[in-house]
């Protein structure tokens, strides 16, 4: 019997204790954090679209978007901007660390924020619209322009309570101020040191999210950093505009070998590859289409120059065309948006010193005197086998040929092919021919 009981108080004892478990697991917070130093860009929308809805799987308190970004594409932008507003979960902007800064598309995603909150030392602002692609915009199209963004910006400052007057500043008049003076404006919420004492400060705040209030608990949370996937990466750089470039230059060579070598395949799968994945990429970037036009029109000189002869004129207008095409391809006011020179120059060097080459090889090709069939055969030395008077044979490249000759040849002597009669040789002696 007192075995019986034994065993029941340790059987109730481990329940005890794992039930105790449990509830600390559970009870246990987590804070989902990810990090934007880069362009607004649609790999960073994905990423931050997928990391909302696995904050919202993991019942994180709240995702913190950590960033630092000069701006970017104005698509991308408002794609985040739904998102944060229609998400389930509380989502934080911290514009941090120290030295950061929320510019232009970057504005707008602060103050979309549930809570929006800076580090010292950082600065918001710089929010008017710029066209990307080199297009030029007439007055009333960039009043249009302006307009919007000033109603957008304002519609997503009085949704979250911020200071509306200083949200439409920021995009007409470009202003930028730092952390300190965003606080007192009313445009975040709060500033921060670090995690830790953003986590501190939004503990047992309240945020109203698809009707219902949430309070946060925050406080001694366990933070999960949230990292991009193969996807995001991938999508993160073929965004880099070097990388398209590179990516576009590899592919219109590959496809060029592969159309003066048909068969090689290897340089033509390589290319199509490589412009795939360009044109993709372009479909993220700001591109002007007047520069990828020019890029193409250079490659198609470089061929015309094979099949029509120029001397060198239409390889001249080839360069000059790559050339200006590659400088206008990327034209954003965003530095991150635009082909670096130190990587465009070297490239653009590179492509036309193998065009030049591949041109003056298929040149040299085309100039040169045949040297198979049987157009190959003359200007051949051979040794007449019998007297050539008028007729004869010859021994010419490794082969007994019917010939004449006139003036006669003695046997013995060298000669040298004239011309080519049917399946007769006309020779001459190899001093009248050299």
């Amino acid at each position: 019997m007192n075995q019986k009981r034994i065993f029941f108080c340790i059987l109730f004892l481990g329940i005890f204790l794992l039930s105790i478990s449990w509830l600390s697991a559970a009870q246990k917070k987590q804070v989902d954090v990810i990090k934007i130093n880069d362009v607004i860009t649609p790999a960073i929308a994905d990423f931050i679209s997928r990391s909302i809805e696995q904050a919202t799987k993991n019942r994180a308190e709240c995702l913190i978007i950590k960033m630092d970004t000069p701006g970017g594409l104005d698509t991308s932008m408002r794609d985040i901007i739904k998102d944060i507003m229609n998400a389930d979960i509380p989502i934080v902007v911290y514009v941090a660390p120290s030295g950061a800064r929320a510019a232009s598309a970057g504005v707008f995603i602060t103050l979309a924020a549930d809570i929006a909150a800076m580090a010292p030392g950082t600065n918001i602002g710089a929010a008017h619209p710029v066209t990307v692609g080199g297009q030029q915009m007439d007055r009333k199209m960039r009043e249009k322009v302006v307009n919007d963004a000033v109603a957008y910006i304002q519609s997503i400052a009085e949704k979250k309570g911020r200071n509306i007057d200083w949200a439409a500043r920021a995009v007409l008049e470009n202003l930028s101020i730092p952390e300190t003076e965003a606080l007192k404006k009313k445009i975040i919420d709060l500033v921060a040191k670090d995690l830790d004492h953003l986590l501190k400060k939004i503990d047992g705040q309240t945020v109203e999210k698809a009707g219902r209030t949430i309070k946060l608990a925050t406080k001694g949370a366990e933070i999960n950093i949230l990292e991009m996937g193969f996807r995001e990466r991938l999508l993160a750089v073929l965004s880099n505009p070097n990388i398209a470039y590179i990516l576009m230059m590899i592919g219109l060579i590959g496809l060029y070998f592969e159309l003066s070598n048909p068969g090689a395949l290897f340089p033509g799968v390589i290319g199509g590859i490589c412009l795939i994945l360009a044109f993709f990429a372009f479909r993220m970037l700001p591109i002007n289409y007047a520069g990828g036009l020019l890029i193409l029109l250079g490659i198609f000189l470089f061929i015309a120059e094979i099949k029509v002869p120029s001397y060198g004129l239409l390889t001249i207008g080839g360069l000059v065309s790559l050339t200006l095409g590659s400088i206008m391809l990327f034209e954003s006011p965003i530095p991150a948006l635009r082909a670096s020179f130190s990587v465009v120059i070297p490239t653009l060097i590179f492509t036309a010193a193998f065009f030049i080459f591949a041109v003056s090889l298929a040149l040299k090709a085309q100039m040169a005197r045949p040297a198979t069939g049987a157009e190959g055969l003359i200007g051949e030395t051979g040794v007449a086998r019998t007297r050539l008077d008028p007729e004869g044979r010859v021994f010419v490249h490794g082969e007994l040929w019917d010939a004449y000759s006139d003036p006669p040849v003695e046997e013995g002597e060298k000669v040298r092919v004239l011309q080519i009669d049917g399946l007769k040789l006309k020779m001459g002696r190899e001093k009248e021919g050299s």
